[in-house]
């Protein structure tokens, strides 16, 4: 099991940004441009552990080489289900240094950009005080 998985199911947002480079990218299911740096990332995720309900994953896939996996989720936002992938890549000293969340159908990817849009604020402000520190 990949750490990543063990720190969501774990609800440990501590761990989870101990696993990401400070020059991971994150690219978001509901947003169009990436989101650079380990601040603006541990940020998003501490958010969407409260915007996703019932949370799970069902598979895990990795890449021959070891860098590369895929982590398929169910989840609940608001009422609605969502299934979705999180792609990670991890860099030469196993931090992750690209991850992508791609979500499915279109209403739940909706009911998330709305969810995570009402806590972007917060977002940005976290992000901010993490990388004056």
């Amino acid at each position: 099991m990949h750490p990543f998985r063990e720190a969501v199911e774990r609800r440990d947002p501590a761990a989870l940004e101990a696993l990401l480079a400070e020059d991971v990218v994150f690219t978001s299911p509901v947003a169009f441009k990436p989101y650079p740096g380990k601040a603006i990332t541990a940020a998003i995720l501490r958010a969407v552990m409260q915007v996703f309900e019932d949370f799970r994953y069902v598979r895990e896939f990795e890449s021959p080489d070891g860098r590369g996996h895929a982590l398929a989720f169910t989840a609940t936002v608001d009422g609605r289900r969502v299934d979705g992938c999180d792609f990670l890549h991890t860099d030469e000293n196993g931090l992750i240094d690209d991850l992508t969340v791609m979500v499915r159908p279109l209403s739940g990817a909706q009911a998330l950009a709305a969810a995570m849009a009402a806590r972007f604020d917060q977002i940005t402000r976290e992000a901010l005080e993490a990388s004056s520190r």
